[in-house]
């Protein structure tokens, strides 16, 4: 009994340092408590998808009853305003400022839907999949670098979520998951360009019909939404008369995960259907012509 009138005296006498203590004590049993259901959830929840979504929530969740915890404590029980001011200014200096807008940066992320996990995005010059988006970090699968076309390199990127902020933010998949892409292909002038057209147009055809008829309707929904001009997603092919040839532009539209994949297949279709034309289609390489041999005189002694 002494040691609770102790206690009680002290906190009577102290409010301040009290009321401090009860806010340490309350913040660690929310990080405590956060921790706790995430592992929970961790375990129980067998769907990757619904477990990854119910851990944020409940991490979401947690830091937001902290926000209120903590303003409700240095607003409402905290007497000395001093005091308070002294500790949000000890808070808010030069070592955590990239913190606070990392913090900053995953709200705006969160509510306004910059990207999430899944989305391909390419941010500060790193291009990959997003694969986790916490209160600090954005964790990506680095796509390029070493490797070419949009292969995964292997390495996984932790990001300041403060980037948001700093620079564009390319997004790959959201609203629209397809690019246009296009590829030269170099034709003899001694070929028949017709039946070189005919050829290309019905090896893009074939090949991207499924791309062709899904983007449509997902298009559409983004001329709805943007202050935009529509576009053809349809294969265009257009002809360029150059030195040495006759250059093919194909330009398509693709998933914008399979971009390689499909250059691949079309040129893999065009070259063996220019093969089967017996020399009517020929692909053209650099070309050098001599103009004129120089005379060389070589005297015999």
């Amino acid at each position: 009994m002494e040691v609770l009138e102790q206690i009680n005296q002290w906190i009577n006498d102290h409010p301040v340092s009290s009321n401090i203590i009860k806010y340490i004590v309350w913040a660690v049993f929310i990080l405590l408590t956060i921790a706790f259901l995430r592992r929970f959830l961790r375990k129980k929840l067998p769907d990757t998808r619904i477990r990854y979504r119910s851990q944020k929530g409940v991490e979401f969740f947690g830091y937001v009853l902290l926000i209120i915890i903590t303003i409700s404590f240095f607003t409402g029980s905290i007497k000395d305003f001093a005091l308070a001011i002294g500790l949000l200014t000890a808070g808010i200096t030069i070592t955590l400022q990239e913190l606070i807008l990392s913090v900053a940066g995953s709200f705006y992320i969160f509510f306004v839907g910059v990207y999430k996990p899944g989305d391909r995005i390419e941010i500060n010059n790193i291009k990959g999949d997003v694969i986790d988006i916490d209160s600090i970090y954005t964790t990506m699968m680095e796509i390029g670098e070493w490797v070419s076309s949009d292969n995964y390199s292997g390495r996984i990127v932790k990001l300041s979520n403060a980037f948001v902020f700093k620079g564009p933010v390319y997004n790959y998949s959201k609203d629209f998951p397809f690019v246009w892409d296009e590829f030269n292909i170099p034709i003899r002038y001694e070929s028949d360009i017709e039946l070189a057209k005919t050829i290309v147009v019905k090896a893009a055809s074939e090949t991207l019909s499924e791309y062709v008829s899904k983007s449509i309707s997902e298009w559409k929904q983004v001329v709805n939404k943007y202050y935009i001009e529509n576009a053809q997603v349809e294969p265009t092919l257009a002809i360029t008369m150059t030195d040495n040839w006759v250059q093919f532009n194909l330009r398509y539209i693709v998933d914008y995960k399979k971009r390689r994949y499909t250059k691949h297949v079309l040129n893999e279709l065009i070259g063996k259907e220019i093969q089967k034309t017996d020399g009517k289609v020929q692909l053209a390489s650099t070309t050098v012509e001599i103009v004129r041999i120089p005379n060389i005189n070589i005297e015999k002694e």
